[in-house]
């Protein structure tokens, strides 16, 4: 599904015009990336936590070069689904 797929689905089941849908949904993500860009994790009840992990250093090989890196520690993005939204997915989702 696609970010138009998303605002043609809202603006079917709310009748809101699919302009306003696209910048409410612009404005959400637009939200939860400053977020976490300032350090500030989102929780949305129901649905999960966009959330920041910290990835600790670590040691890698540039396989090319047949040699060791150092690979700092770094922050990233994440998403973690609230227990109800894994459960349903869980149930109604066949294993492929």
């Amino acid at each position: 599904m696609t970010k138009a797929d998303i605002v043609s689905k809202i603006s079917d089941k709310t009748g809101i015009e699919k302009a306003d849908v696209l910048a409410t949904v612009e404005a959400f993500m637009s939200e939860v990336k400053d977020s976490l860009e300032s350090g500030d994790n989102v929780y949305l009840r129901g649905f999960g936590s966009f959330i920041i992990k910290t990835r600790a250093e670590k040691t890698g090989r540039n396989i090319s070069k047949n040699t060791t890196i150092k690979i700092p520690a770094h922050n990233i993005p994440a998403f973690k689904p609230a227990k109800t939204f894994t459960e349903g997915v869980k149930a109604k989702v066949a294993v492929k």
